[in-house]
C-alpha cells in the first residue's frame, strides 16, 4: 500500500517531535528586573521569567539552580531543564540550571504583572 506524500510527512514530522521530547538540551530565558506577589504554600515572592516565543511574564516558584537574582537588572540566561526526581507535593517536576548569564542589564523590565516589585532608581 502506497502512502500519500503528505501523509509521509506528517508521519516523519511526528516521529521527529516525538525523537525531541525530552532529550536534554540548553535554552535561552529571560528574568525580569522585578520579583512579584506570588503564593505558594505561604504568600512569597516569585521570580518573573519569559521562554523563548512567550510575551507575558511566567511566576516562577523556585529559584533557578546556581544563579543568584539582584533586583533592578533584567538577565539573559542560558539555562536547561530538568525533570525533579520525587517532586514533594508542591513543588514543580521541573527545575531550571544556570548553564551561563549571557547578560546583566540595569533596567526595569517591561510589560511586568501589576503584582511586581517597583526598582526604579
Amino acid at each position: 500500500m502506497k502512502l500519500p506524500s503528505y501523509l509521509l510527512v506528517l508521519l516523519a514530522a511526528g516521529m521527529m517531535a516525538a525523537g525531541c521530547a525530552g532529550k536534554p538540551g540548553t535554552e535561552q530565558v529571560t528574568v525580569a528586573s522585578s520579583r512579584a506577589d506570588c503564593i505558594g504554600v505561604a504568600p512569597m515572592k516569585c521570580l518573573l521569567i519569559r521562554f523563548p516565543g512567550e510575551s507575558d511574564w511566567q511566576f516562577w516558584y523556585d529559584g533557578i539552580e546556581g544563579f543568584t537574582y539582584e533586583p533592578g537588572y533584567e538577565y539573559k540566561l542560558k539555562i536547561r531543564r530538568e525533570q525533579r526526581e520525587n517532586p514533594a507535593a508542591d513543588q514543580s517536576s521541573l527545575r531550571l540550571v544556570l548553564v551561563k548569564e549571557l547578560s546583566k542589564e540595569q533596567k526595569t523590565s517591561e510589560g511586568l504583572p501589576p503584582s511586581a516589585d517597583n526598582y526604579n532608581d
